[in-house]
């Protein structure tokens, strides 16, 4: 009976301080093992895997984006399962102080007495006998209470998060295509007043950056919410954006290239501090995202479009080197998340999210109407 009443206890802290860390401490918790980071990483593998093989490579996006929300839902069952399973063997270890109508006491009527209290049901067919068994029911029945307040706060505050994150995603849409590029995010910005919007398009992104490291470090199952479009997603914007910085940089550079510097620190600083929380390793991508070919296809995109960049093999070099600061890690997450990191040049040929409907991709009325020009040329 002793060893009964230790597990319980021990089963009520570790849940009490699971959901303390989790929805009440907003800050990253170092300690290596954590009930809610063993949940989520295994049933992440189970679930990816199981999508893998038996899901059409056409649906696999959509089911996983289920796993946020459901996971979210399982870990909630299981900490309410773990606290009413300790306080029943609470009572179970007392020698179940319990009366009841008719049967025989057993530990799941302990279990049973636990879960209509927790639940504050107020039945009145199991009722508790001695004073320590009653002591037992009216802290089980506060603690029912307080967690459903912090699980009413508790899902707001991450519906709130997800939509703040999203609605930048979304905005980078007809700025720098789909999915984004830096490509397409400078030559999109290259018009009159363009580098003035895109300074102020980077100096947003900066602030979204520091508020995705804030969020995502108190509430880390917010990463494993996919986006809307299958096409874009948390990581890849965020890569978008480090590619464009590192090109002001140092290949065009006097081009608000303070405001990039600034931006670029605070999207490399997010990335390595997700990949510290998931324990993700970098890793350098199997193939690379920017070969040659690839880098004179930019640079002639860009002088297209009226901005000239700096090219020599100690530029490049350089690009190369900046590259290796943040890629690793991005690479290392996105393999982790099965998500896809953005091209540094879009396909020109495909259409935005927003040129197109479920009743015809309408964006080809405009580019008929503008004879051959792009609409998305220049902001």
């Amino acid at each position: 009976m002793a060893i009964a009443a230790l597990v319980g206890v021990a089963l009520i802290i570790i849940v009490l301080w699971e959901v303390f860390e989790i929805v009440v401490l907003p800050r990253r918790v170092t300690r290596r093992f954590r009930l809610s980071r063993f949940f989520f990483r295994s049933f992440w593998y189970s679930w990816r895997a199981t999508v893998g093989v038996f899901i059409p490579k056409k649906y696999r996006e959509t089911w996983l984006s289920f796993f946020g929300p459901l996971s979210n839902l399982f870990m909630l069952t299981v900490w309410v399962s773990v606290l009413i399973a300790g306080f029943g063997l609470l009572l179970w270890a007392e020698g179940s102080p319990v009366q009841i109508a008719k049967g025989r006491v057993t530990l799941f009527t302990d279990l049973y007495l636990s879960g209509t209290t927790f639940f504050t049901l107020g039945l009145g067919d199991v009722v508790p006998l001695t004073g320590l068994s009653r002591f037992l029911t009216i802290v089980e029945t506060g603690m029912g209470f307080g967690f459903l307040a912090l699980v009413i706060s508790y899902l707001p505050a991450l519906t709130s998060s997800l939509a703040r994150r999203e609605v930048s995603i979304s905005l980078l849409d007809a700025r720098a295509g789909t999915p984004p590029s830096a490509a397409e995010m400078l030559r999109r910005h290259s018009g009159e007043h363009g580098m003035e919007a895109l300074r102020k398009l980077l100096e947003e992104w900066e602030r979204w950056s520091a508020e995705l490291l804030e969020s995502h470090l108190s509430y880390p199952v917010l990463a494993y919410y996919r986006s809307q479009h299958d096409n874009e997603s948390w990581l890849g914007a965020l890569t978008a954006i480090m590619d464009t910085c590192a090109l002001l940089m140092i290949t065009v550079e006097g081009v608000c290239t303070r405001q990039a510097e600034l931006t670029f620190a605070m999207a490399r600083h997010t990335v390595v501090d997700l990949a510290l929380v998931f324990r993700r390793a970098p890793q350098k991508p199997a193939h690379d995202r920017l070969p040659p070919a690839t880098l004179a296809k930019l640079e002639a995109i860009l002088t297209e479009a009226g901005l000239r960049m700096n090219r020599g093999e100690a530029v490049d070099q350089r690009l190369e080197e900046m590259r290796e600061t943040y890629e690793p890690y991005v690479n290392s997450l996105a393999a982790f998340f099965r998500m896809n990191l953005p091209p540094w040049v879009t396909d020109r040929t495909k259409m935005d999210n927003w040129q197109v409907s479920a009743w015809g991709r309408s964006g080809a009325r405009f580019r008929k109407a503008k004879a051959g020009e792009d609409n998305t040329e220049h902001f």
